[in-house]
């Protein structure tokens, strides 16, 4: 059985690469996802990304990881801000989140520099691109252990 991952985007995530590429960069969703797909097959990891625009979908992916994931990734993108819900959801987990942001949010508007889940989270990647999902991954590689064998 191989440890398991899940990747949670949030909304506008599915506009990468023509939503203000110079914020948040070039690449596409599904090119960010292929990569971590491949560098996760390396660890093994077996990966599965989900993104939503609607918050209660997020929340219900949160809720339902903890039965058959060891891990999270997680970039709430706008929801970073406001969601309660979404914090509350990560509170009622007892394996390691990683947030991750393409952008510095601590560089940007002031709004942006209080993230909801930041204290409730494992660590906080921010400003190094699609580049910090890979070290998310990396990072979780080595906290989560090996999967029993089947």
């Amino acid at each position: 059985m191989k440890r398991k991952v899940l990747v949670v985007h949030g909304p506008n995530l599915n506009m990468l690469g023509r939503r203000e590429p110079d914020v948040y960069g070039e690449k596409t969703l599904s090119e960010i996802n292929q990569v971590m797909t491949e560098y996760a097959h390396q660890l093994d990891i077996s990966l599965t990304a989900f993104q939503s625009n609607h918050e209660g979908e997020i929340v219900e992916a949160i809720q339902a990881a903890e039965d058959d994931y060891q891990g999270i990734i997680i970039n709430l993108a706008a929801y970073t801000h406001t969601s309660v819900a979404i914090r509350d959801a990560i509170l009622t987990l007892d394996l390691p989140v990683i947030e991750v942001h393409l952008s510095n949010i601590y560089k940007r508007e002031s709004f942006r520099h209080h993230s909801m889940v930041s204290d409730v989270v494992t660590g906080q990647i921010v400003g190094l691109g699609a580049k910090g999902y890979i070290l998310a991954l990396s990072a979780l590689a080595e906290m989560i252990p090996d999967a029993e064998p089947s």
